[in-house]
């Protein structure tokens, strides 16, 4: 089962979280982690963020992720929203 961990944080505090899971193994991993960051973006009333090559990069090293006021095109109200995988 894959499942993506979605944290808001604000000043060293997570705000809110939120566990995505999903088994549907015929879709690609990348379709899996698109998939869970709209669902958790859904959850959280947020836009879509924008992968940054930063944020590409960092998440192919090690399956963790943050997006900050830089990769939304709204103002946010949080330092950053962070995806992580935790189950393949």
């Amino acid at each position: 089962m894959f499942r993506m961990w979605g944290k808001l944080m604000k000043n060293n505090h997570l705000l809110r979280d939120t566990v995505i899971s999903n088994g549907d193994y015929s879709l690609s991993r990348t379709q899996m982690v698109l998939q869970a960051l709209e669902e958790i973006c859904y959850q959280f009333d947020l836009g879509k963020p924008i992968w940054l090559d930063s944020t590409i990069k960092e998440f192919q090293r090690h399956d963790k992720a943050r997006f900050n006021q830089d990769c939304f095109i709204e103002h946010i109200d949080f330092d950053f929203l962070e995806i992580q995988v935790i189950e393949e």
